[in-house]
């Protein structure tokens, strides 16, 4: 547990004893030695009113602060703060819509969606560093140029470089490709032919084949917001520490895996409170109204604390210690759900305290990947296909919403995640299906059978058969090991576990070196097209985990890039789910269901849906909450 989560952890499970006794939540005074205890100049309460200040906390620790770097939600969720892209989504717009941020207008596309060209507004700023050597830094179409390229760049090893790859920038690809074989330092000066600064606030990018949503990508902020060189080569190997970017707030201090501190950055630009809420959007019309024309960031601080664990996470919310318990990275925990919203509405009790709550299903997806190189599940003939279906339909998911995760998903029938193009609710296949009978049947038709009389089925060729699945030490874990091992033993399948941590089951899964493994993937943007990189030979090792490699799906995938959003490629994206089904490569489990609290001095808040970022733009009311605190 990290020291952030300890200090909530002893200051929570003293007041929670009270709330025991009681049969309520309560809320009571600090903790001896924190802010509040006696001997301090000032309780928290009273110093907390003296500026606003949001707190949240994450359930994982951050990386780096680096976009080139992370692949994690919770950085990525720090950054989008810090950095800006050109656009961004309209915070209350349903269904969502991008807009310009740093962007002077929306992009000129040529007709056949090759070229893009983008004029970054003058007179945007970088927040005041050290590496600009006391003179007041622009944004120019340069810093997007050179963020790119820093993906590109070998020496920084981007897990980002095969999306930038997947996006086909003319002439980049090449250009790493020379530097690889030349094992030379990448030359930033000289851009490749489709990234190009036309003039100091002028970024045209040129595309090897048309791809109607480009727009989505230069939305990215967690992933494409403008780096400055400057700042990049004066911290060298520390530039993940050092983030310095045009956003709403700066990186005021952080204690690794405990504590991030985001401060109002003092050089930000005057920008407004602006959106367009769907004229039948009550919610969103009323947050429109409270805000529209605010000068942002609305806050001055925001406090992120690492709390990994569920209990103290959930208590230090009800000690009103963070704010809320929302959002991607942080929302209510599993174990809690119930408690916190049962049937579906908000517990009385919190009800009665003014706190706010809401279930919704997530753009995201739980799947177990098979490894396709794997000399057991992986491969393309008959009988592994076989395999890798009948521990599909093993699996019983159902039982895994109702038990384990509380009636909290429903079940996936495809790769594609809710709200973005290529999903269908009415959708039906196999992936959906619990069938012991057929997959036993299955195995039976394609010599997957016990061959030496031990109870558990063997190879076709004779050899034993074992699965190995990774899995990691945190409780929740274990249960779903259990119901795993208890629907692999219903069909006769032996299985075993690899316990380890999961940053480091990850970099297995991109080296190729699990078997089967769980993990979850939330969806960036409206495009469907994003949840197949999964199955892209192109992103073997990176998305694509399973290595699965399929030139008939490779070629649908490409040929999905370059349609405009309509019948032919809802048709082509039914045929990818279709080949997804069929060879089994991830078996698509859930789409989660989040529950969202958040207490009543957090105004304006709205779970987001592709992006990360929202802290600039919600108010918290100082006075209220210490009120509540006293």
């Amino acid at each position: 547990m990290s020291v952030g989560a300890s200090l909530a952890f002893q200051s929570a499970l003293r007041r929670a004893a009270i709330a025991v006794v009681l049969g309520c939540a309560v809320v009571g005074a600090a903790a001896a030695g924190e802010p509040g205890a006696p001997g301090d100049a000032m309780p928290a309460h009273q110093a907390a009113a003296a500026k606003k200040v949001l707190r949240v906390a994450f359930s994982t620790a951050e990386t780096s602060f680096d976009p080139v770097q992370i692949s994690d939600l919770y950085s990525r969720t720090i950054t989008p703060h810090i950095f800006e892209a050109l656009y961004h989504y309209d915070h209350l717009a349903r269904p969502a819509k991008i807009k310009p941020l740093t962007a002077d207008g929306m992009p000129e596309v040529s007709a056949d969606w090759r070229s893009w060209t983008v004029r970054v507004r003058p007179g945007i700023f970088f927040a005041d560093d050290p590496a600009f050597q006391g003179r007041r830094r622009e944004l120019t179409a340069r810093d997007y140029v050179y963020s790119i390229l820093r993906t590109a760049d070998p020496a920084n090893r981007s897990e980002l470089w095969t999306y930038i790859a997947s996006l086909k920038i003319a002439g980049l690809a090449e250009k790493r490709q020379r530097h690889l074989d030349a094992k030379t330092p990448f030359d930033y000066d000289r851009e490749p032919e489709g990234l190009r600064t036309l003039d100091r606030y002028t970024l045209q990018i040129r595309l090897v084949d048309p791809n109607p949503r480009f727009l989505a990508a230069l939305a990215a902020s967690d992933i494409l917001g403008a780096v400055a060189r400057e700042v990049v080569e004066f911290y060298g190997d520390k530039i993940g520490e050092h983030p310095v970017g045009t956003g709403p707030f700066r990186l005021a201090s952080w204690r690794r895996s405990s504590r991030i501190v985001l401060a109002r950055n003092p050089d930000y630009r005057e920008r407004f409170y602006d959106a367009e809420p769907a004229p039948d959007d009550a919610e969103g019309q009323a947050i429109r109204a409270r805000f529209e024309g605010r000068r942002i960031p609305i806050v001055d601080e925001v406090e992120v604390s690492i709390i990994e664990e569920d209990q103290p996470m959930w208590l230090s919310f009800l000690n009103a210690e963070i704010d809320a318990l929302a959002s991607k990275y942080g929302p209510v925990p599993g174990n809690f759900v119930v408690q916190a919203m049962p049937g579906g509405q908000l517990a009385p009790n919190l009800a009665k305290r003014g706190i706010q709550g809401r279930q919704s299903v997530n753009p995201d997806i739980a799947i177990t990947y098979f490894n396709m190189e794997d000399p057991v599940v992986g491969g393309y003939t008959p009988e592994r296909v076989a395999l890798r279906r009948a521990i599909g339909l093993a699996m019983d998911i159902e039982r895994e919403i109702r038990i384990i995760r509380r009636g909290q998903a429903i079940p996936a029938q495809s790769n594609i995640v809710p709200y973005t193009t290529g999903y269908d609710p009415d959708f039906k296949s196999e992936a959906g299906d619990h069938d012991p009978a057929r997959a036993m049947a299955l195995l039976d038709l394609y010599g997957w059978v016990d061959r030496d009389g031990d109870g558990w089925r063997d190879q076709p060729d004779g050899s034993p058969l074992e699965l190995l699945k990774a899995t990691q030490p945190e409780q929740i874990y274990r249960q779903f090991d259990e119901l795993f091992r208890k629907n692999m033993e219903a069909i006769g399948i032996k299985v075993r576990f690899e316990t380890g941590q999961w940053p480091e089951h990850l970099k297995k899964a991109r080296a190729g070196k699990l078997q089967i493994w769980a993990l979850g993937s939330s969806a960036t943007s409206t495009d469907g097209q994003t949840a197949l990189f999964r199955l892209h030979g192109l992103q073997a090792g990176s998305q694509n985990l399973a290595r699965f490699r399929l030139p008939e799906f490779d070629a649908l995938f490409d040929r999905m890039s370059q349609l405009p959003d309509g019948p032919e490629r809802e048709a082509l994206f039914l045929q990818a789910k279709k080949i997804g089904t069929a060879y089994m490569p991830y078996k698509p489990t859930v789409h989660r269901i989040s529950t969202d609290l958040w207490h009543p001095w957090l105004i304006g808040y709205r779970r987001p849906t592709f992006w990360n970022e929202w802290w600039h733009l919600v108010d918290v009311d100082p006075q209220q909450r210490a009120r509540a605190l006293q």
